[in-house]
């Protein structure tokens, strides 16, 4: 890995953890419920870079976030790297696979619903082991989840849009 790469994760990793720390700021109506501001850099980091720096990026910041918060492996961290990694790992196949089928909030739509259903399944395993009670706060989930990963995707979108926009109102290629 190149110096600037370096560069490019540490900064990159640097938003996405103030992003989340701005997001542990805001009241939430239900105590579980988080926005996923920082995952507006994962997406921003694959498409304009490549999923091996939003990976990177996700790892850093899930880690170094646990770390701050004191969760490093505990239940938080356990539920929050599983859907960190499935999430990534999800968008930047799909971006492989159909580069040119799905936009930021499409992909940002599907990291919230692998986010969700690895949350899902690692809760059921690992806490509640009652399939009752998972497929009863399941579809409130992941509406909730499409919800934050549209107005995520939106915000990635016309972050990248100003990325990539130069002066004269022509696009560049960053790769």
């Amino acid at each position: 890995m190149q110096l600037q790469d370096k560069y490019r994760v540490a900064l990159l990793s640097a938003y996405a953890l103030a992003l989340y720390g701005f997001e542990a700021l805001l009241p939430t109506p239900i105590p579980w419920l988080r926005l996923g501001l920082a995952n507006i850099i994962t997406v921003v980091a694959l498409m304009l870079y490549g999923f091996r720096t939003a990976m990177m990026v996700t790892l850093i910041r899930i880690i170094l976030a646990s770390i701050f918060t004191g969760t490093f492996l505990g239940p938080a961290f356990m539920l929050s790297f599983s859907g960190g990694v499935l999430s990534t790992a999800a968008m930047g196949a799909v971006f492989l696979l159909t580069r040119n089928l799905f936009g930021p909030v499409g992909l940002s739509i599907i990291g919230a619903l692998f986010h969700n259903l690895a949350q899902l399944t690692l809760a059921y395993f690992l806490f509640i082991q009652r399939i009752e009670a998972v497929l009863i706060i399941s579809p409130v989930i992941i509406l909730i989840g499409t919800l934050t990963g549209l107005t995520n995707g939106v915000i990635s979108e016309l972050l990248i849009r100003n990325i990539l926009k130069k002066k004269d109102g022509t696009l560049q290629n960053v790769h």
